[in-house]
């Protein structure tokens, strides 16, 4: 490729200015959006309610076209701790704590910042201002960067699929704008499962905390962790003992990822560049060279 000195300065130029300021030209990292979206829809999920029937995993598959939950009806299922997967968007596990025994609902938590997002490098995945995080197959390059930064190990990847997606619960978004609750929480006999404004159900958890100072922990999981979730717990007992992780920093995880995206995509952008540079400098030094020798030979 021929290439001027001057072309090569622009085209670097070029590759500088998208790399640092992204394709909207404001300073933004790709993949990552700013601002907290923290007053959408979420989920409260009171574990001193939940009786394990499982009545949310079945009403989450009925409303996403997913196969039956495994075992449904069979106690046995909770002999072991199970994790959601592309056939299942959320789960009940049972745990033996300090109080006996309870049960969780895991399920996407939908960050009021998502790691996902800001590690998507095209968008695919993207957190509205109703709540919910939606991953749009249209976009998706597979990367699965959005697997690797999720502190909460929630998307997962249809390995055995030949068109494979990423697979999550969405927060039943489509029943959202619908002005409908989750399917999960509409489900719940027991009220496990609380649905609406991010805000008015950290008022309801600080008013049953504040009411009931010995059937809570005096903490609502979600609130702070991983800069803030849409989906929050409260427990009779430390979070821990149902398998939360309670070791997440409390900033936002794009804050925490921001400079090595911004890296990642200045070395994606610049290595080309740098090797074109390189191969332009090697050809200049040979004609340098000819041209000397063949004075030298005059």
């Amino acid at each position: 490729m021929d290439i001027r000195r001057r072309d090569f300065l622009k085209l670097t130029g070029l590759a500088a200015a998208t790399g640092i300021l992204g394709p909207g030209g404001n300073g933004r990292v790709l993949g990552a959006e700013t601002g907290p979206k923290d007053d959408g829809y979420g989920l409260l999920i009171d574990t001193t309610r939940c009786v394990g029937c499982r009545s949310c995993e079945l009403a989450c598959a009925e409303a996403n076209g997913l196969k039956e939950p495994e075992q449904f009806g069979d106690e046995a299922i909770f002999q072991r701790v199970r994790t959601t997967s592309p056939d299942a968007f959320t789960v009940v596990n049972r745990y033996e704590t300090q109080k006996g025994q309870v049960f969780r609902k895991q399920q996407c938590m939908h960050c009021l910042q998502p790691a996902c997002e800001s590690a998507c490098l095209v968008r695919a995945l993207r957190k509205h201002p109703e709540g919910p995080v939606t991953w749009n197959d249209k976009k998706c390059l597979g990367c699965r960067y959005c697997m690797i930064s999720c502190p909460f190990d929630v998307p997962k990847f249809e390995y055995n699929s030949p068109n494979p997606r990423i697979r999550k619960c969405t927060l039943c978004f489509e029943r959202v704008k619908a002005g409908k609750q989750t399917a999960c929480a509409e489900a719940c006999p027991v009220e496990a499962i609380r649905f609406g404004k991010r805000s008015e159900l950290l008022e309801t958890a600080k008013t049953r905390i504040y009411q009931n100072q010995d059937s809570y922990v005096h903490s609502i999981y979600g609130e702070h962790e991983a800069g803030g979730t849409s989906v929050m717990y409260l427990s009779a007992v430390p979070f821990e003992q149902l398998g939360l992780n309670t070791g997440l920093d409390k900033k936002p995880y794009p804050e925490l990822t921001q400079e090595y995206l911004h890296n990642i995509v200045l070395v994606d952008l610049f290595f080309p560049i740098f090797l074109l540079g390189i191969s332009y400098a090697v050809k200049g030094r040979e004609k340098e060279i000819k041209a000397q020798t063949r004075e030298e030979e005059r």
